[in-house]
């Protein structure tokens, strides 16, 4: 007697789209170039979705780096649609950012949200990421988010002074600097 089992093998099935929010094209550089709201922490299930949906808009991903911190394995290479992207690790890099590079057009700095996220805090931080010209780093946006942001040690605050070249940007607009005495103001 024969058994037959319909099912699906895993990397069969159809990938759901890769949630994104990106910064328009504008001369308005800033830390980031949107966010990424991935659905698990398996870079080998989420990182096709990802390629493919960019793979379109930015041309295609070649490099990923990640901070292994926030996954539990980092493949060294995945399969996208048409080719392999290689990833790569780096702890120095920041924990709540994936970066992207293209040999053909560059390198994009992706907010990611943890997938746990409630989907109120994830659209707020999808928005915040895809300001153009924002000077909000990844760490910047989740310790705000997180209401952490105040509790952070001095050595963090001045890591973000280093890496940020000290600028800061609040919801109420640029730092006001004061004028020298006799500037004629």
């Amino acid at each position: 007697m024969t058994t037959l089992v319909d099912r699906t093998p895993h990397d069969l099935a159809p990938a759901l789209p890769a949630r994104l929010s990106l910064t328009p094209r504008t001369a308005l550089a800033g830390q980031l170039d949107g966010a990424w709201w991935p659905r698990s922490r398996d870079l080998d299930a989420e990182l096709p979705p990802l390629c493919d949906t960019l793979d379109g808009t930015w041309g295609r991903i070649t490099n990923i780096t990640v901070n292994p911190t926030r996954w539990p394995a980092v493949p060294r290479k995945v399969p996208v649609t048409g080719h392999t992207v290689h990833v790569g690790w780096f702890r120095e890099q920041d924990p709540d950012k994936v970066i992207l590079l293209s040999r053909t057009v560059g390198r994009w700095d992706l907010l990611v949200i943890p997938p746990e996220t409630e989907p109120a805090a994830a659209a707020r931080l999808m928005a915040a990421a895809a300001l153009p010209g924002s000077l909000l780093t990844a760490g910047t946006l989740m310790a705000a988010e997180t209401g952490t942001g105040g509790a952070r040690n001095a050595h963090d605050r001045e890591e973000d002074w280093e890496t940020e070249g000290g600028a800061c940007m609040s919801p109420f607009g640029p730092p006001v600097v004061p004028l020298p005495a006799g500037s004629g103001r």
